[in-house]
Parts: C-alpha cells; sequence; structure tokens
C-alpha cells in the first residue's frame, strides 16, 4: 500500500520517562532536498519574471542609467534638468535621518530609476506601435519593398535580445474592432454565390436594415470593450462557444494529434510512455519558467503565447446553467506528496485493471454529467479520486490494442484516428486539458479539450515532446529508457471508485456518437509543398480550392466552408474564419468542370481565386475578418436584448465544410531532409455538420500532405474515404494546370531566366 509505505517515514514510541523520537535519514535528506528544489525554482521563476516584465530592457540596463547619472554629479551637469534637485529638496532634511551627499545620491538613484521605468515603456510602446503595422503580411511572396525592409529592421532593433516566452506579451497590439459597413460589405460577397438572385436580394434587405438602425449601437460597445479589454473577442469566444455549450465535447469539440507516422522508437509501451511524460514534464517546467523561445513570424514577428499558460493542470469542470467559471487551472505547487517535494502529478487510465470504472466522467453531456458530478462525485472516495485526475498534470491512458499507420494493412490510418478521437468511450478523460494515449505496439498520441487553447498551442508542446523523445532521450538497443533506476521514487495510488448502476447505464448514448463517426486519413503522397511553390502559388490557397473542387464533385453543389486561421498577432488572439467559398472560387471550379474551357483559362481563373483567398486569409490574420465582430455584435445585442434578424440569420448558418490546417511550428528541432522517417501525421477533429465534412490537412515537408477527412455515417449524402478520393483527384487536376503552354507567368519567367543566363554567358 503506498500510504502504509509513505507513513513509516518516522517512528516515535511513548515510555515512562518520555517520548522517544527516532528519525529517518532518508526523510530529512528528501526534505532538505524538496527545499533546495522549492527555492530555487522560485528563484528562477522570479528571475524570468524580472527580465520578462523590464523586456526589452534589462535588468543591467538600470544600473547603466544609474551609473550615468551619478557620474553627471561629480562632472556637474544635470541633465534631469533640475528633477533631480526637485527630489533631494523634497528628502527628509534632518541630519538624523540623511546627510546632504545622502540625499544627493539617493535623488539621482530615484530620477534614474523613473528614467529607466520610462524608457522601457517608451520601448514597449514603440514596438507596439511598428508590431501595429500589418503591410508587410498583403506583400507578394519573396518580394519586399523598402519601407517593410526598413520596418522589419525597426522592429528587430526594438525587440531586444533572448526573449522569454512572455516577454512581448505587452508588446503585442490590441485586437481591433473592423468598421460596421466593411464588415457587412465582406459578409455579403461572402454569401453571394451560394445564394440565389432572391435570398441574396433578401439578405441585402436584412443587412441594409441592421446597419441603419442597430449596427452603430452595438459597435460603441465594442469599441468601448476593445479600449477596457485586452482582447474584444478572445473571452466571449471561450465562453459562448466552448463553455457554455450543453452538448458533449467528445467528437463535437476536442481533437487529435497523431504520433510520427512512419516510424516507432521503441515497441515496448512502457518505456515509451515514460520516455514521453518526461519530455512533456521538461517542457512544463521550461512552461513554468517561460524559457521557450516565443513564436515569431518571419522569425521576427512575435505571436501571443497566452494560451499556453493552461496547458497542464487544467480540467473542464461542468455547470449546469452556464458555462461560467467552469475552466480551472490548478497551481502546480499544490500538488506534494508526504515529504513535501513537489510532484509531476499524471493520472493513469489502464483498461485491463480499471473494469471500465470511469464511464459517465468523460463525455456525457455537460447538464446530466453536472448534475452526477454533483449527486455521485462530491463526497467519499469518488471526490478523492475526482480531484486528483482533475488537478493532475494531465491524464495518461494505457490502451490494449495496438493502433498507428501501417501501409499493409488498409485504412489502419482511419482506425488510428478513431480511437485518438474517441476510444472506447470510457477510456479517454475528455475534460483534461490533453489526454495522453498509449499503445501497446509503442505508438502513441494525444486527444485535447478545445476550450483552453487552439491546436497549434497543443501541437507545439507535442513537436517538442517528440523530438526529445527520439533524438534526447533515446532508448537502448533492447527498447528500454535510458538511465538509472530510481527506488527513491513514491508508488502509484490505485484510485477508488464506486459508480451506480445508473452512471454506468449512460455509456450507451455515447457509443452511439462513436460510432456514427467516419473517418478517412489520405496520405497524398504524389506531390506537396515544393512542387505547389515551383507554381509560384500559396500551398494553403491550392489546397482550400483543390478542396472547393472535390466539395463540388462530391455534393454537386457548393457551401458555406470555413477555415481556421489565427489572431496570435495580437494580445490573447485566438482564431478567425476564412470564407473560403469565394465567388472566384465558385468561377475556378465551374471552369474546371467546363469541358469547353481551355487548360489555360481555367489558370487564369485560378490565380485569380488563390489571389482572393490570399487576401481574405492575410485580412483575416490582421483583424479585418468577419466572423468574429459579427459574432460579438450579436452577444451585445443579447446583452441589450435587441432583437436582430440580420445577426440571427448570420449566426445560424450551417457550415457544412469545415476546415483547418495543422501548422508546423519549429522546423529547427528536426532536420526532415536528414531524417525522413521522422515526420509527423498531424491531427484533426469530428464533423461540424451532420450532413458535412470536417477537414483538417497538415503540409509535411516537401513531398507529403496528410488528409484527416470526418463525416458521419448516418449521413446517406457524406462518405469520408470518397471525398479523399474526391481530394485526390483535385489535386492532381490542378497541378496539371500548370504546365508551361498553359501559365502566362510560367513562360515570361522562363524567358526571363533565360535572358539571365544569356547575359551571364556573354
Amino acid at each position: 500500500m503506498a500510504e502504509a509505505h509513505q507513513a513509516v517515514g518516522f517512528q516515535f514510541t511513548v515510555r515512562p520517562d518520555g517520548v522517544d523520537l527516532k528519525l529517518s535519514q532518508e526523510v530529512i535528506k528528501n526534505i532538505y532536498l524538496s527545499g533546495v528544489t522549492a527555492w530555487k525554482k522560485r528563484a528562477i521563476q522570479f528571475k524570468n519574471g524580472v527580465l520578462a516584465g523590464v523586456y526589452p530592457a534589462s535588468p543591467s540596463s538600470w544600473l547603466i542609467v544609474v551609473i550615468a547619472m551619478m557620474s553627471s554629479l561629480y562632472i556637474r551637469i544635470d541633465p534631469s534638468l533640475g528633477m533631480i534637485d526637485a527630489i533631494k529638496e523634497n528628502l527628509p532634511h534632518s541630519r538624523d535621518y540623511m546627510s546632504v551627499q545622502t540625499r544627493a545620491v539617493l535623488s539621482a538613484i530615484l530620477f534614474a530609476t523613473a528614467l529607466w521605468l520610462f524608457l522601457i515603456y517608451l520601448l514597449r510602446y514603440t514596438l507596439k506601435a511598428l508590431l501595429s503595422y500589418h503591410g508587410w503580411i498583403f506583400e507578394s511572396h519573396g518580394k519586399m519593398s523598402t519601407s517593410t525592409k526598413v520596418w522589419l529592421s525597426l522592429v528587430k532593433m526594438f525587440s531586444g535580445r533572448r526573449p522569454l516566452l512572455y516577454s512581448f506579451q505587452a508588446s503585442l497590439p490590441r485586437l481591433p474592432v473592423p468598421n460596421v459597413d466593411d464588415t457587412i460589405q465582406r459578409y455579403l460577397e461572402s454569401v453571394h454565390p451560394l445564394l440565389d438572385s432572391e435570398q441574396y436580394k433578401q439578405m441585402e434587405i436584412l443587412s441594409n436594415d441592421f446597419k441603419e438602425s442597430k449596427a452603430a449601437h452595438l459597435q460603441r460597445y465594442l469599441i468601448l470593450k476593445s479600449w477596457w479589454a485586452t482582447n474584444y473577442v478572445s473571452d466571449w469566444w471561450e465562453e459562448y462557444i466552448y463553455l457554455r455549450g450543453r452538448g458533449p465535447i467528445m467528437v463535437n469539440s476536442n481533437f487529435y494529434i497523431m504520433d510520427l507516422l512512419y516510424m516507432t522508437p521503441t515497441h515496448r509501451q512502457a518505456a515509451r510512455a515514460g520516455n514521453v511524460v518526461h519530455a512533456m514534464l521538461q517542457y512544463r517546467r521550461k512552461l513554468e519558467r517561460g524559457e521557450h523561445a516565443p513564436l515569431r513570424a518571419l522569425g521576427t514577428v512575435p505571436m501571443c503565447s497566452t494560451q499556453m499558460e493552461r496547458m497542464f493542470n487544467t480540467t473542464r469542470i461542468p455547470g449546469i446553467e452556464t458555462g461560467r467559471k467552469q475552466l480551472v487551472h490548478f497551481r502546480i505547487n499544490q500538488h506534494s506528496n508526504a515529504w513535501g517535494r513537489q510532484t509531476h502529478t499524471v493520472c493513469i487510465h489502464m483498461k485491463k485493471k480499471m473494469e471500465n470504472c470511469l464511464i459517465l466522467t468523460f463525455p456525457s453531456s455537460r447538464v446530466p454529467w453536472a448534475r452526477a458530478r454533483i449527486k455521485y462525485f462530491s463526497q467519499g472516495s469518488n471526490k478523492v479520486s475526482l480531484d486528483s485526475i482533475e488537478s493532475a498534470a494531465f491524464f495518461l491512458t494505457l490502451d490494449d490494442e495496438p493502433q498507428g499507420y501501417d501501409p499493409a494493412i488498409t485504412r489502419s490510418l482511419d482506425s488510428y484516428a478513431k480511437s485518438l478521437l474517441h476510444g472506447k468511450c470510457y477510456d479517454r478523460w475528455f475534460d483534461k486539458s490533453f489526454t495522453l494515449i498509449s499503445y501497446p505496439n509503442g505508438k502513441m498520441g494525444v486527444n485535447a479539450e478545445h476550450s483552453w487553447a487552439d491546436a497549434p498551442i497543443v501541437g507545439h508542446m507535442w513537436e517538442y515532446v517528440l523530438a526529445t523523445d527520439c533524438f534526447h532521450l533515446g532508448y537502448t538497443e533492447e527498447g528500454h529508457c535510458k538511465g538509472d533506476v530510481n527506488k527513491g521514487l513514491p508508488y502509484p495510488t490505485r484510485l477508488q471508485w464506486q459508480i451506480p448502476k445508473e452512471v454506468r447505464e449512460s455509456l450507451t448514448s455515447f457509443t452511439q456518437i462513436a460510432d456514427d463517426v467516419d473517418f478517412h486519413g489520405c496520405l497524398f503522397s504524389e506531390f506537396g509543398k515544393g512542387l505547389i511553390k515551383k507554381c509560384r502559388t500559396s500551398p494553403d490557397a491550392f489546397i482550400q480550392l483543390a478542396l472547393q473542387l472535390a466539395q463540388f464533385r462530391d455534393q454537386g453543389a457548393f457551401c458555406l466552408t470555413y477555415e481556421s486561421s489565427m489572431t496570435r498577432m495580437f494580445r490573447d488572439g485566438r482564431t478567425e474564419t476564412v470564407r473560403s467559398c469565394t465567388s472566384e472560387a465558385v468561377a475556378f471550379v465551374r471552369a474546371m468542370e467546363d469541358p469547353s474551357a481551355t487548360n489555360a483559362q481555367r489558370l487564369a481563373i485560378f490565380r485569380k481565386a488563390a489571389d482572393k483567398h490570399q487576401n481574405m486569409y492575410r485580412l483575416a490574420m490582421t483583424g479585418s475578418g468577419i466572423d468574429r465582430h459579427l459574432f460579438c455584435l450579436y452577444i451585445v445585442s443579447k446583452y441589450l436584448g435587441v432583437d436582430s434578424p440580420f445577426l440571427t440569420k448570420v449566426l445560424s448558418e450551417p457550415w457544412k465544410l469545415s476546415t483547418s490546417q495543422t501548422p508546423q511550428q519549429q522546423l529547427n528541432l528536426v532536420d526532415i531532409n536528414k531524417f525522413p522517417q521522422y515526420v509527423g501525421a498531424g491531427g484533426g477533429f469530428g464533423p461540424v455538420a451532420d450532413d458535412g465534412y470536417g477537414v483538417s490537412y497538415i503540409i509535411v515537408g516537401e513531398n507529403l500532405i496528410t488528409f484527416h477527412i470526418s463525416s458521419k455515417f448516418s449521413s446517406p449524402d457524406t462518405d469520408s474515404y470518397r471525398f479523399g478520393q474526391h481530394i485526390w483527384k483535385a489535386m492532381v487536376d490542378i497541378q496539371a494546370l500548370f504546365k508551361p503552354e498553359n501559365d502566362k507567368k510560367t513562360v515570361e519567367h522562363s524567358k526571363h531566366v533565360h535572358l539571365e543566363n544569356g547575359k551571364k554567358h556573354i
């Protein structure tokens, strides 16, 4: 018993002549080491907090300013323009307190400190003003104007050296509130290809009525919020889109990330799980201290790191009526063992040992789960066990069925995806910030709860973990973890549960949800980013137009399409929507399906559609998107009790095609040219609409694109495998357009290169 093992740390017996106390040297040693570790951690956190707090300056710069001020006293130059003397006059004059010389020195130090703080804020707001410029993102790839080059140099100059994870937070600009007229105009433009003339005319009437009657009133409140809050969208987005949702989060909200695609470092489940857990705790330690490098676009423009704060020790707790205060982040220093040493709590689920005792606590609809939590899990052993899981760093489940990509097994990627997305419903803790899943063949994966952060945040951690696992920790020739055995670790404690019958019976409804998910993983290997870039077009625009072509061939109609983009160039930014089904995209698809159209015509239309998509994506990233603005206007209207048929209509429109790209963020961790087998497979999510598709994709290196496609078996109109085949053909068909004789730009480029070569030859 773990409790008994820990209880014998010290012993005492009562004798007639007094108390005989026997102390264990091992306990004293552990107490001493715990104190040293705790104080060392606090010192590092304090130091890094100071470094981030004064960034882009440094603490040493304060000493430089003080020395400069002190030096001015001796050469009788007053750079303060009399302010040092004014400070000196207001200090105590009595000789009992301080002498004249002491007052002069203290006055110089106080002025130097005030000047130093002023310079910090000046640097910080200068950097914020520079980061508010987004003209660079609208420039053509490979081309940079002189003004952008100057701007980039200034950003580098004001960004300081060796920034920590949170160093740039105070310098990030606020997300701007778009102009209402611009938002409405872009919205009408986005739905124009999806509506007939009568429907579009009706939508114009609704939008004009909203613009003339209610828009200005609601907009004023949003502008007020943008001045007061750090981000006018993110808190409402988290609360109303995620936490106030009353449906099950399994399949409907949570997402997954896969392991390495082609190789497994070891086939020993315990060894792989041990190394990955160790790598995660290393990542968490660096995260606590803020020692991770901030993600920066172009290697210079910083991204917001706020979402990373709740990665570990976080749980979504269900509420009956609302979603307020449901996302709980537990302070790490609350976890201690019997000796006071901080522990890295990881709750483990072993299916063979637990006898399916964790049925309701994972996917139940939020209201029944909240009621069951109050009724059955608020006291006794159930409460102790539940508290242990909810406050743990993360949840680890040891599966007993192998998964992973195997080219010899048909649709092995599909089975792997479904296992990560929902498992058997009772073997994942979907409320945890993330669940680490370990398979008996050594494969791993992650299931992540969505409300606390978006996929790139979890992806950042997973990239670090895989690289650390494979290239830093490693394994022995037998597949075991390297290193010596630590026999001083406390034994694991088995959690005790008392699960009533009515709770167990809830499994049936969630099994039905899981069984309805139709998943297909498509490894597109005909070409990749390398060839697409040679066509001088955006890989993302290329793929999005291929998805539009595949959608039309699959359904025979166009639909409202959701593509996720990020707004992390702003403080507390999360995501924005790119409406990929544009009029230009529709024109391209129709040209592809028109037998009378030539390839040259199709390619010209493709380029217009790709340019349009790129511009929309850039607008979304720079705070000029459509959907988050309309969403917030809708929330304000509900608070004010203002009825808006236009906003109601907009917010009720279904997204039959929901798409997202999984970015590769830390390319420096693994050189895939040197280690081509060490590539990730990305991740995916469940279908958003009952009769639609969910598509996630990752551009892996130069020659591979992986698609994760989901839909529902219950829909007679969808088929994930069929859609994957349509995507494959659409990609190939579009690439075939890029022949020199079809592309004027290619011909002109070839002539230019030939001329340049000719000049060199001469």
